[in-house]
């Protein structure tokens, strides 16, 4: 296993796994599990996103269907602050906000539940990956809709080929990410 010479964010790099032709041929799909199973990484991993939110003291961590929650919930306990799952439509048991994003081929659904957060809260919004950044835009509005600020949308990995980046940030998302990787 290498140690840590460069940077955190360049160890991190190393330990993403590109899978070519996935899901579908052309595609380079960055696969962050190998930074989840090896407990050096995945200590670093979590250490950057605590150490730019330490001072800042958010009220709550929201994170993402599915990925968004393994980092989410982590920072959230090592903040000392709530978790707020928002997760793919049909999931939650109790009353919720929808926010339907368009795919390239299609749309798709998010909720979460209508008492997750009170208004004025302070939210960071967290997934592994920034992509078209469909599914952080609608929860960023899902958080909005009932009254929280969200601070930040962070991820590991942006794809800024992809367009998502830019988006989020022309709608107002200031961004925190480890990792980019030109080419999809």
């Amino acid at each position: 296993m290498s140690e840590p010479t460069a940077s955190p964010a360049q160890y991190i790099r190393e330990h993403i796994r590109t899978v070519p032709d996935w899901p579908a041929p052309g595609v380079q799909f960055r696969d962050i599990t190998p930074l989840l199973s090896t407990p050096r990484v995945f200590r670093v991993l979590i250490d950057q996103f605590v150490h730019r939110y330490f001072d800042v003291r958010p009220s709550a961590i929201a994170g993402l269907d599915a990925r968004g929650f393994i980092i989410g919930s982590v920072l959230a306990y090592e903040l000392g602050v709530g978790f707020v799952p928002i997760r793919k439509k049909g999931k939650l048991p109790y009353a919720t906000v929808a926010e339907t994003y368009e795919l390239e081929y299609g749309s798709a659904t998010v909720e979460m539940h209508t008492d997750a957060v009170c208004a004025g809260e302070r939210v960071v919004l967290i997934d592994d990956l920034i992509a078209t950044g469909g599914t952080m835009l609608a929860g960023k509005k899902l958080l909005e809709r009932l009254g929280a600020t969200v601070i930040e949308g962070a991820a590991i990995v942006d794809l800024p080929e992809l367009g998502g980046s830019a988006r989020l940030r022309a709608a107002g998302l200031p961004l925190f990410t480890l990792v980019a990787f030109e080419g999809h």
